[in-house]
């Protein structure tokens, strides 16, 4: 399902947002269009009502003695019309919901997509809390608005212009003065509403910084609490909640000004129809039922404005709200799409001169990598050794192109990455990072990542390939038992991530410190399932034991930012003037980093 492109970040804001209800709105114009039906015979309907009212009551009261047969009549009709009138509402607004709720599904899964297609720049600049207000909040108040927009709002215009016209038909003067008053009535809360906009823009931007101190403080709750930090990030919290509430409550009044508003004016309408009415039926211009007529109309024009009045106040929510969607979707990421592929069979990797900095564009910023180069052949495996701080796992998001290198050129399979269609490269590269992300789901949706698609015979076979059928036998339900987050130990945890890559069967597979937090035995455990992993495939393993690398071919030494050495594993192990026979020789990087300093 694939949304129409969002608008260009130059957009003006209004065009933006006009340019979303287009795409999410555009593709439902059928439904849309029976949807305009349904309004047009309910409003029909209802314009009837009080006509069938007048002639009962102007029937009802004629002095040669009451039509009883056309009385019943007329009240049948009336009752049946009013009847069709419920069963069309009804109708228009499942179809309203089913429309409003069909287009922002579809604005939900693009703009999650488009989020996923962005930059890591712009996804270090917000927090997971944020974006998923934008995508939640935002979209569920534009839900709520699209549900409910054609049947109360359309719905509503129609039955006030109805009203209005039969103001006219029933007298010319009545009518001129409803349209005056409906006109000042439309005009003043339009006026009123657009105060209501920014007040509720800032409550939802204060929506979302509390989501993301939620979201932050549950993230690193163990820290928090054997930090004994709870009683201060508290205080954060009503810090951010009291200024939700804030601007929540000062947002509620302005927007309730429309509201109150509507009543002033409805109360002198009423009583400006009320006097035109009695004066009229005193001077015999009118009869009884006509009286009653002009009534009933009047609370058909309050109906559809009072609607108007809820829907304004929906309308403060829902276009601050789009905006906020818009400017999401008007977000480019960095990373430019290309349009080449991966050619198949083992990839090789070089790195030609490659620098990069995580602001390239701050002058104050930072240089991570200087000049990097080097060639690792398909099918081999190189250890990618350093201080902490040196570039290795900068190295390594250049390689998946979580970023682009400031300078110089990475190629894959002999291409220019940046040449790469994005979701072409990621399909083959797989990366299994030190803390492994595990979903409250069944083993299976775990490590086929939701997709149908896999079988079960397969996540069977890839967990048996990495050394835990034992562990898949004790399961009650087998692939579809439920995982609970936690329950796994960061050597499972691990061993579950190499499934998931041989699921995959990429060409390249990077792995960070894939031993960092294991004991000896479940070390070796992970070594012999890594072994198969890396068998025939291109990797690179930043290692945190030196055992970790005692297999690879290549080794390749970075010291802030830049290559202190690379050759052949045996070669620099044979060396006893290279740093990694240094390395060997202190036993562990954490003893040897004097000897890369």
């Amino acid at each position: 399902m694939s949304g129409a492109p969002p608008p260009s970040a130059s957009s003006p804001p209004r065009a933006a947002s006009l340019g979303v209800l287009r795409a999410y709105l555009g593709p439902l114009k059928w439904q849309v269009t029976g949807l305009a039906a349904l309004l047009l015979t309910g409003t029909g309907l209802s314009l009837t009502l009080p006509q069938l009212l007048r002639r009962f009551v102007d029937n009802a009261r004629l002095e040669a003695g009451a039509d009883v047969g056309l009385l019943a009549r007329l009240a049948g009709l009336y009752i049946a019309a009013a009847i069709g009138v419920q069963l069309l509402t009804a109708s228009a607004t499942y179809v309203g919901a089913r429309v409003g709720w069909t287009a922002t599904n579809r604005l939900r899964a693009d703009l999650l997509r488009h989020l996923l297609s962005l930059d890591m720049h712009e996804h270090k600049e917000r927090t997971p809390g944020e974006m998923i207000e934008r995508i939640d909040g935002d979209v569920t108040a534009l839900s709520n608005f699209f549900s409910q927009f054609a049947v109360r709002v359309f719905g509503a215009a129609l039955l006030l212009t109805g009203a209005v016209v039969m103001f006219y038909l029933t007298d010319l003067r009545v009518g001129i003065g409803i349209t005056l008053f409906v006109a000042v009535t439309l005009v003043a809360m339009n006026r009123v509403r657009k105060h209501g906009v920014e007040p509720t823009r800032l409550e939802r931007e204060s929506s979302a910084r509390l989501f993301g101190y939620v979201e932050e403080r549950l993230a690193g709750l163990d820290d928090v609490r054997s930090l004994g930090a709870g009683e201060h990030h508290l205080r954060g919290f009503l810090r951010v909640q009291g200024e939700f509430f804030r601007r929540s409550t000062f947002s509620w009044r302005r927007r309730s000004v429309v509201w109150q508003l509507s009543m002033a004016l409805f109360a002198a309408g009423y009583v400006g129809v009320l006097g035109a009415a009695v004066g009229l039926y005193a001077a015999g211009a009118i009869t009884l039922g006509t009286a009653f007529l002009l009534y009933q109309y009047m609370s058909m024009v309050e109906e559809p404005i009072d609607q108007l009045t809820q829907q304004l106040q929906d309308l403060q929510k829902a276009g601050a709200s789009l905006g906020r969607v818009s400017e999401l979707l008007a977000l480019r990421s960095g990373l430019p799409e290309g349009e080449r592929e991966l050619p198949g069979g083992p990839l090789d990797l070089r790195f030609e001169q490659v620098g990069f900095s995580y602001a390239p564009g701050d002058p104050e910023g930072r240089a991570v990598l200087h000049g990097v180069s080097f060639h690792l052949p398909a099918g081999q495996t190189l250890g990618l050794l350093g201080r902490t701080g040196s570039g290795k796992t900068t190295l390594t998001r250049l390689v998946s192109r979580l970023y682009d290198p400031t300078s110089g050129q990475v190629r894959l399979g002999g291409v220019d990455t940046r040449d790469l269609r994005l979701e072409g490269l990621r399909t083959r590269v797989a990366v299994v990072t030190q803390d492994v992300q595990l979903f409250q789901a069944s083993v299976r949706d775990n490590l086929s990542f939701f997709d149908p698609s896999v079988s079960d015979a397969e996540v069977e076979a890839a967990l048996h390939e990495v050394g835990l059928g034992e562990w898949l036998a004790r399961l009650p339900d087998g692939v579809r038992t439920p995982l609970p987050t936690g329950s796994l130990s960061a050597g499972q945890a691990q061993l579950l991530a190499f499934a998931r890559v041989l699921l995959r069967d990429p060409a390249v597979v990077i792995l960070d410190e894939p031993s960092s937090r294991l004991d000896p035995a479940t070390e070796a455990q992970l070594t012999r399932a890594m072994t198969r992993l890396l068998s025939g495939r291109t990797a690179i393993v930043i290692a945190h034991r030196l055992d970790t690398v005692a297999r690879a071919d290549r080794i390749l030494v970075l010291g802030e930012g830049r290559v202190l050495e690379d050759g052949a594993r045996a070669l620099l192990a044979a060396d006893p003037r290279s740093h990694y026979a240094a390395l060997l020789r202190a036993g562990t990087l954490a003893e040897a980093e004097g000897v890369l300093a």
